[in-house]
């Protein structure tokens, strides 16, 4: 591969198909990087230079084009590492699609990951913002990753207590941003003995609704995906980025004012000082839930997604997002936070 390297590199690539969004945009230059030796490569040839880490392209906007040099990761693999009687590590290379690699864990019985089907990207990424659905985060079953440090090509394993998760937050977010490729990630599964966790009303409801009383962890995840399934636009049909805001945490000082004078906000306790609050819940309030701007617009049957109709600009769709934000925070005193990555 490496005497072929200058060959695969390409020119003024369109990143149309490599962004949930469907938005036009170019990459300088582009490399698919399907091996560690090639990583290893071709970070060591571009020392300095200024790189971008693309995955699955699922959480992030773009608002213009890469003028630098962009490496897609695609390693892919799933292995078991090792299992007993009652659990199994399993490990994923990070250019797996994240439901892909759900669906084998439910496919083998090894449960853990169930409650988080159908989230869009890939499994490199997914450690970086803890992510999270119906009462799972990816913290809860994430053992390591194994990441190449950009400058110096050597591999660092990092464990679970070492990566400092929060609310769609990690040590990669902020204080090791930029310094690091995430190249796989090993997950600690249950088996034989699954814990289901059916606590959030849709899935309850969705069971019912198939007169699933003892539901097994292949149940769960046909639930989480038809709940999705009608919230959430498929990207193929319709360009988005899932969830485009954060649930805002706010001081219980702060909520008590918001709901003296909106009683019926909805809440949930996060400690005894912190309150989350459903940001779809706030924007719909707000009047936008469903309403179109141009080739931008807010979905139809979720708040907390904005979607391209077709020939949206990142630009336009930020510009959607402020007005959002701004209308929220003049009715409600609360400032919600994009999770998605505005480049």
């Amino acid at each position: 591969k490496h005497s072929s390297y200058n060959m695969e590199t390409q020119k003024n690539f369109s990143l149309k198909n490599h962004n949930t969004f469907g938005i036009e945009a170019s990459a300088a230059e582009y490399i698919s990087i399907d091996s560690i030796e090639q990583l290893k490569d071709v970070l060591a040839k571009n020392v300095g230079r200024e790189l971008f880490i693309l995955g699955g392209g699922s959480n992030m906007l773009l608002t213009k084009d890469i003028d630098a040099l962009v490496l897609h990761i695609n390693l892919r693999g799933i292995e078991t590492i090792s299992e007993t009687e009652n659990c199994a590590i399993v490990r994923s290379q990070s250019g797996e699609k994240w439901h892909d690699f759900v669906l084998y864990t439910i496919e083998k019985d090894l449960g853990g990951l169930e409650n988080m089907s159908l989230i869009p990207g890939n499994v490199g990424t997914t450690p970086i913002q803890n992510i999270g659905a119906y009462g799972t985060e990816i913290k809860d079953t994430f053992v390591s990753c194994n990441a190449m440090n950009i400058a110096t090509q050597e591999i660092k394993t990092f464990y679970n207590e070492e990566c400092e998760f929060g609310y769609r937050e990690s040590i990669f977010k902020n204080k090791i941003k930029g310094q690091y490729i995430i190249t796989s990630v090993d997950f600690k599964l249950s088996r034989g003995e699954h814990k289901i966790n059916t606590s959030y009303g849709d899935i309850t409801a969705e069971l019912a609704k198939n007169n699933i009383v003892q539901p097994k962890i292949s149940d769960v995840s046909k639930a989480v995906i038809a709940i999705r399934q009608s919230k959430l636009p498929n990207p193929k049909d319709l360009g988005n980025s899932g969830s485009f805001f954060k649930n805002p945490i706010v001081s219980k000082e702060i909520f008590d004012k918001v709901q003296a004078k909106f009683p019926d906000i909805r809440h949930f306790p996060v400690t005894d000082t912190e309150v989350k609050v459903p940001a779809g819940w706030l924007i719909e309030q707000a009047g936008f839930k469903g309403k179109r701007f141009g080739n931008a617009g807010i979905h139809v049957n979720q708040a907390l997604v904005l979607v391209n109709y077709g020939g949206a600009t990142g630009a336009e769709i930020l510009k959607l997002s402020q007005e959002i934000q701004q209308e929220v925070f003049a009715k409600f005193g609360i400032w919600i936070e994009a999770e998605v990555n505005i480049i």
